[in-house]
């Protein structure tokens, strides 16, 4: 009798751990994924500065972020919370691995994989997500076996189907965007509803604008008018131009220009026909945009 009540005790104490611990990382993870599919395109331009290459940055992005939710919604409900627990922890080892070989490049950098848990990329990085995945753990080896994959199976369709239509609305809201009528350049009207504008955005003192501006010096372009506009330290932003040498009219008009131009880290580019935005550019590397422009003919070999 009294090993009965024990183990009924026990049982009880683990299954209120596990329903704690998996409420709080499906909280996380959920807010994760919604995070990262409801702007597709600023998620990749993370994924480009944490060191994924361009190519794989929007699928990468989308399968991540697919992967959050699908793992957040599992946790939330008991007859899958094994499998949530299992993925979460699967995923939080993988970031971790990832983060680890990056390290040297990424050491101080903001973290925006979990947004509702604002750190940078250090030690302590990894104690929280060591200490979340052992929660993700806990949850899974003290959670009810699993049942059926069919519903299960019918709710990750769902998350897809949101991803999709995310990145539809997404995609089809940025094509023709409508710039301001005008910007402050030198104390003059800058209009930007006329001819070809390559709107560049950077940050003074972001090494990885600093190696994109000094390579888009070296471009011969085809018709089309280079804007650059800072996105922070404004006070820098002359001096950034005179060491990568980029000859370009520089605007202080930077919130206005944002609030149209949607974005989270720079460096970012858009380019602007008749007022309108043709085409984004979140990939700045060695072969990008370059390639990009060359294609377009918008610069010259």
């Amino acid at each position: 009798m009294d090993d009965s009540m024990s183990y009924v005790r026990r049982h009880s104490w683990q299954s209120w751990t596990s329903a704690i611990f998996a409420l709080i990382l499906a909280v996380i993870f959920c807010v994760a994924g919604v995070y990262k599919l409801a702007d597709p395109f600023a998620f990749a331009g993370v994924m480009i500065q944490y060191q994924v290459p361009g190519w794989l940055a929007m699928p990468g992005g989308i399968a991540v972020g697919i992967a959050d939710l699908f793992a957040g919604v599992l946790l939330l409900v008991p007859r899958f919370r094994r499998w949530g627990g299992w993925l979460a922890g699967f995923l939080l080892l993988v970031y971790m691995v990832y983060i680890g070989a990056n390290y040297k490049v990424l050491a101080g950098a903001e973290c925006s994989c979990f947004p509702m848990v604002k750190r940078a990329v250090g030690p302590m990085f990894f104690v929280v997500d060591f200490l979340w995945m052992a929660m993700a753990l806990l949850a899974a080896a003290w959670a009810r076996r699993p049942e059926s994959f069919r519903p299960a199976a019918l709710i990750l369709a769902v998350i897809c189907v949101f991803a999709g239509v995310s990145y539809a609305i997404e995609k089809t809201r940025q094509s023709g965007i409508e710039a301001p009528e005008s910007v402050i350049v030198d104390g003059k009207p800058f209009p930007l509803r006329f001819g070809k504008i390559f709107l560049y955005f950077f940050d003074p003192e972001c090494m990885h604008c600093f190696d994109a501006a000094r390579r888009m010096a070296s471009y011969t372009w085809n018709g089309v008018q280079v804007l650059v506009a800072p996105t922070r330290v404004p006070q820098f932003a002359a001096q950034f131009l005179k060491d990568t040498r980029l000859k370009a009219p520089l605007t202080q008009d930077v919130e206005p220009l944002r609030a149209r131009f949607k974005f989270t880290d720079p460096p970012y580019a858009v380019l602007l026909e008749n007022g309108r935005m043709k085409q984004a550019f979140i990939e700045f590397t060695d072969k990008e945009p370059a390639a990009a422009l060359r294609r377009a003919k918008l610069i010259l070999d």
